[in-house]
């Protein structure tokens, strides 16, 4: 999902540099806030909402910016933003709790309550567990299926959602490597459904967030009970910010759907930190201890390096959570990212510290910027100044991403000038099948060769020439930043009879997964 509704854990090559905010006791709530005043102006990021938890209290709660461009509403602690895959943790607690009930176990086939699920191996169909669902080991790629529920809400059900993943082919052997996936989270939901009798949105409702008393925090945008203190999101369009609508897909609820605000998720880190205990002297409960350690367990190992300042070791995913090494410390965290949104929560409970930082523009180096600088004065590491080296780390993708679609236009003109400013695409028209992504169309609009999926509406634009059978499709909306290389092969008669698609910048959000498409001409 989008920076990572959404993104991944990202370990970084780190450089030393002056550091204004650099120190050896915590960051005072002065400096948080020149801090977060910096990381706006930097990064272009209308609004941010950051919170600290320490020893079981919000010690620090503040908005700053704006939640709308186009209204100046000034965003505070109590404005609402989209979590995303932080989401994901809460998914993994409503199975927890059934886990304690004795509803289920991590360990139970997934067939034994969803007997129409299938992967595309029947030895891993048999074999796949609960557990299996929310550690990011299936097989499958790098967001495999994403555009079944991402950019927009397009008309895929869960049902549908479900039903398609046996279409999806494997990139690794089951359960040898990580890569971040969305769609067994929806999974994972209907089991919750499944178990309880009761849905995944009312479920993570009724039996986590009302007891913590999270009263403004819906399961989905769309069951939020008062929005008027609700941000929009932001992207650039050629350096401009743009407000974006938010259309989610309700399907993708337990992946991806919470909207909550800085003040209630704060409970939700501070339950965490306690081990599922809350209340006066933590006397009430909303899953054991042993729910929480499996939650907090090594599931999935992920590759890590040794990087200064850090000096982390080894990496994993657990159910729900990033699991990492920090300067000797446990770091568990995630991020989160829908379409011009992205949140991060970090918690080092040796320290009984928890950070908070959500965004309502899509650049996950805001973020970075914030939880880094606030993490490192509670580990006493200095000389490392995070708005410039994120700023420096943006700049030298967005150059080369740039340098990249530069060659591409000019592939592009070269073409059209061959053809004096028009191209055939005739022997390209007709409708493309893929068994899990529906129908495509090439037809012409208004003269022009135009690219659109019927089943994810925002998926529509104008087709280029780019290098013989290979085109360019730029998408109307000029915020997704996702524009593609549409490249078709040829039956016997030199005719098209397929297409696949990749994206052409490296910043593409991995959820515009393209190159899992597999489009085949049936008309």
């Amino acid at each position: 999902m989008k920076r990572s509704i959404f993104l991944c854990l990202v370990l970084l090559q780190f450089i030393n540099s002056n550091n204004s905010f650099a120190q050896t006791q915590p960051i005072n709530a002065k400096q948080i806030d020149s801090l977060t005043e910096l990381v706006l102006k930097t990064f272009n990021v209308p609004g941010i909402a950051v919170g600290v938890v320490k020893d079981g209290k919000l010690v620090y709660a503040k908005g700053h910016g704006v939640a709308n461009i186009n209204t100046g509403k000034k965003v505070d602690e109590n404005t609402l933003f989209g979590v995303a895959s932080n989401s994901k943790a809460m998914t993994a607690a409503a199975l927890g709790i059934l886990v304690d009930e004795g509803k289920i176990k991590w360990d139970d086939k997934v067939t034994d309550y969803i007997p129409e699920f299938k992967m595309y191996d029947p030895y891993v169909t048999d074999a796949f567990t609960i557990r299996d669902l929310l550690t990011h080991r299936s097989g499958l790629g790098l967001g495999a299926g994403d555009l079944m529920m991402f950019p927009d809400g397009s008309d895929f059900t869960k049902k549908d959602i479900i039903h398609n993943l046996r279409f999806l082919k494997p990139v690794s052997a089951f359960r040898t490597k990580y890569d971040y996936d969305n769609n067994l989270y929806i999974v994972a939901g209907e089991v919750v459904a499944k178990a309880s009798g009761k849905s995944w949105e009312d479920f993570v409702e009724q039996r986590i967030m009302q007891p913590l008393g999270m009263k403004a925090t819906a399961a989905s945008i769309y069951r939020l009970k008062d929005k008027s203190n609700a941000i929009r999101p932001h992207a650039p369009v050629e350096g401009k910010l743009q407000v974006l609508d938010i259309d989610w897909s309700e399907s993708a609820n337990a992946a991806g759907g919470i909207w909550s605000n800085i003040t209630d998720w704060s409970k939700w880190v501070i339950l965490q930190m306690n081990h599922g205990k809350y209340g006066d002297s933590l006397k009430n409960k909303i899953f054991s201890d042993e729910v929480h350690e499996e939650t907090w367990s090594a599931q999935t190992i992920i590759n890590a390096k040794a990087l200064a300042p850090y000096n982390t070791h080894f990496a994993a995913y657990g159910l729900g959570w990033f699991l990492s090494d920090v300067k000797g410390y446990k770091q568990v965290t995630h991020t989160g990212g829908l379409a011009g949104i992205v949140t991060q929560v970090v918690m080092f409970p040796e320290l009984n510290l928890g950070i908070l930082v959500f965004t309502n523009q899509q650049v996950g180096a805001a973020f970075n910027s914030i939880s880094n600088t606030i993490k490192d004065s509670y580990l006493g590491v200095s000389g490392f100044d995070w708005v410039k080296i994120m700023h420096d780390r943006v700049e030298k993708g967005e150059a080369e991403a740039s340098k990249i679609n530069d060659e591409v236009e000019q592939s592009i003109k070269k073409e059209q000038a061959k053809a004096g400013g028009q191209f055939s695409i005739e022997p390209y028209l007709g409708t493309y099948h893929d068994t899990w992504f529906g129908d495509v169309t090439i037809t012409t609009n208004n003269g022009k060769a135009w690219f659109t999926s019927i089943r994810s509406p925002k998926l529509k634009g104008e087709l280029f020439p780019y290098k013989g059978n290979t085109l360019i499709v730029r998408w109307n909306d000029r915020t997704m930043d996702a524009d593609a290389f549409v490249m078709f092969s040829t039956d016997m008669d030199g005719k098209p009879a397929s297409m696949t698609m990749k994206a052409i910048s490296p910043l593409t959000d991995f959820s515009f997964d393209f190159q899992d498409l597999d489009l085949k001409k049936v008309k």
